[in-house]
């Protein structure tokens, strides 16, 4: 069997590019969804008595995926210390606002910013746009590898989000793992099974360097010390990485990928 290692000396060749949208061409798509969340938002900035409120307001949008983009907008112009990661779970927000609301850009200031913009407000669309980009070619690749499974693997069952969606936690399916918080891309089942055969997690690389590398295969070897540590009511799953994208080819990933594998 052919490992990753084997594919060195031709690994451009191997690359799978899921391709991107070029500027400004990305625009055309890009103002029609996000013009009406920027103007969202301005209606709960006229709305708002301080910035405090306006983020309280904010964090009641429904559905979820609006409330999202309109957290982006906030970030941008209000809170720039407070990721959307940080201010996703509602539940958090009054914690946040006191930890972080003496921060927030005082209102007054963010409705003559906003009212200053030209409408469409083309820049603050390309970089949200950005952020739509970065995680498509994630779920694309992963809904590549779940159509390929089906065909291929009669018999066996694939679970997990094939493009957006909540990870897997390990922890719901097997009760007895170490971790109340180990979440996956995927998991492959016999058809009516309970063990699981294969842990899987799934990433695209579009651009990757630095401490980012490291970062990334770092945790990965965590994860396979973790999995192949415990101890199953079984054989122990193989743990499959699914990873593609031209950020492979940048500094030492390549390797880094070719040692976990042998591993």
């Amino acid at each position: 069997m052919k490992t990753l290692r084997d594919y060195t000396s031709e690994q451009a060749k191997w690359i799978t590019f899921v391709e991107s949208q070029y500027f400004p061409d990305s625009m055309v798509a890009g103002i029609p969804i996000y013009h009406p969340i920027i103007q969202k938002f301005g209606e709960f900035l006229s709305q708002a008595r301080d910035s405090k409120d306006l983020l309280k307001r904010i964090s009641d949008a429904s559905p979820q995926s609006l409330r999202i983009q309109l957290l982006r907008v906030f970030r941008k112009y209000v809170s720039p210390d407070t990721s959307v990661e940080m201010l996703k779970k509602k539940s958090k927000i009054p914690e946040i606002i006191t930890e972080f609301g003496s921060r927030f850009r005082e209102l007054d200031r963010v409705r003559r910013f906003h009212s200053d913009r030209p409408q469409p407000d083309e820049a603050l669309i390309a970089i949200l746009n950005e952020y739509w980009e970065r995680g498509s070619k994630g779920y694309a690749l992963t809904g590549l590898f779940f159509e390929w499974f089906a065909i291929n693997f009669g018999g066996f069952d694939i679970t997990g989000p094939a493009g957006a969606g909540k990870d897997i936690n390990l922890f719901d399916i097997v009760p007895d793992y170490p971790k109340d918080r180990r979440p996956v891309d995927f998991v492959i089942k016999k058809t009516k099974g309970r063990q699981p055969l294969v842990v899987g997690l799934a990433r695209y690389d579009s651009d990757r360097g630095g401490a980012q590398e490291d970062d990334r295969t770092s945790g990965y070897r965590n994860v396979v010390a973790e999995i192949m540590g415990h101890k199953w009511k079984g054989k122990t799953p193989k743990v499959l990485f699914i990873n593609d994208g031209p950020g492979l080819l940048l500094g030492s990933m390549w390797k880094d990928y070719c040692e976990l594998e042998d591993s």
